[in-house]
């Protein structure tokens, strides 16, 4: 009896282990070394989802500083950003890791930090369009926060860097999107009228204008690389995997202790997070894929929503209208 317990337990221990693997995904198998290269790793807001100075983007920013690039970490918050900062070099063992302040909910913050960077900074090679939120609010501007944050701060963003990508070429943008983009629709009467692509504060109604957001920067990338052809600037949308970080934040003590195990056995790790972030970022051989959606380090097809030209071109339209660029 004892032998035939001890042998389903292992069993079950063999599967969980193999389910594990499964779940933490594929890995950038890219050596490629970054030295006299420099990139943007955006950070988040206060949300349920990682940001570039707790999670997967912090992970990327250890990855890319131990291949030699220089890093600037675009946060927020400049308290946590040099916390940030400080444990980036001292886990990639480089110095070569700042810190620029970068607050996408607010479209002058944005252009501040683009004049700030191209003034101060010679180079641009990789730009990762990291940060997002997943919560109901506001920006400056008067749009909806997940709208605002997580497509037009960095449609803007982009818009204001894309000189410095093409005069560095080859180069890379990166941009976090998610699978929930599936669950996204773009109406654009709903957008006039409230600022944002949706309403409502239920959970189901926050789902639904995440995803939203989600589609946004699909169709963004897929826009992009059209825009961007015959410059050798590259872009990608990729989605990270469901990542156990920042899930728990605003949960309660007793929440939290029950999800734990759960979230350790069903979510990427931060590290796992970062692959295919890092995939899109140096992998060599990935240049005719621009404007391609990624998962798990490889192109994945996406729905006809997705790669909409149509539906591209008007949301680039809208967006430079919005950010006062048309």
């Amino acid at each position: 009896m004892a032998e035939e317990i001890l042998l389903i337990a292992g069993v079950v221990i063999a599967v969980l282990m193999l389910f594990r693997m499964y779940v933490r995904g594929a890995r950038c198998k890219s050596k490629a070394k970054l030295h006299g290269k420099t990139v943007i790793v955006t950070g988040k807001l206060n949300t349920f989802f990682s940001r570039s100075n707790t999670g997967i983007g912090r992970a990327t920013a250890v990855d890319l500083a131990r291949r030699g690039a220089r890093v600037i970490l675009a946060c927020r918050n400049q308290i946590r950003g040099g916390a940030a900062v400080a444990i980036v070099q001292r886990e990639s063992g480089s110095k070569n890791v700042v810190f620029m302040q970068l607050d996408l909910a607010s479209l002058k913050s944005v252009r501040s930090f683009a004049e700030t960077f191209l003034k101060t900074e010679r180079r641009l090679d990789i730009l990762i369009n990291n940060a997002g939120v997943y919560m109901q609010g506001t920006t400056e501007d008067g749009l909806g926060l997940m709208f605002g944050v997580n497509h037009l701060g960095h449609f803007l963003l982009t818009n204001l860097l894309l000189d410095r990508l093409k005069e560095c070429a080859p180069s890379r943008i990166v941009t976090l999107s998610s699978y929930l983009h599936d669950y996204g629709n773009l109406d654009f009467d709903r957008l006039r009228t409230h600022k944002e692509f949706g309403v409502g504060e239920s959970v189901v109604s926050v789902f639904r204008i995440y995803s939203h957001s989600k589609l946004c920067n699909v169709l963004f990338t897929h826009e992009l690389a059209k825009r961007l052809q015959g410059t050798s600037v590259n872009c990608y949308s990729l989605h990270p995997g469901a990542i156990n970080s920042d899930l728990t934040r605003n949960m309660n003590k007793m929440s939290r202790r029950l999800l734990k195990p759960i979230a350790a056995l069903f979510f990427k790790d931060v590290e796992a997070g970062a692959q295919t972030t890092l995939h899109c970022a140096v992998q060599e051989g990935i240049e005719s894929l621009s404007g391609r959606y990624f998962s798990d380090c490889a192109v994945q097809k996406v729905k006809a929503k997705a790669k909409d030209d149509a539906v591209a071109k008007k949301l680039w339209e809208v967006s430079e209208t919005l950010c006062g660029l048309s």
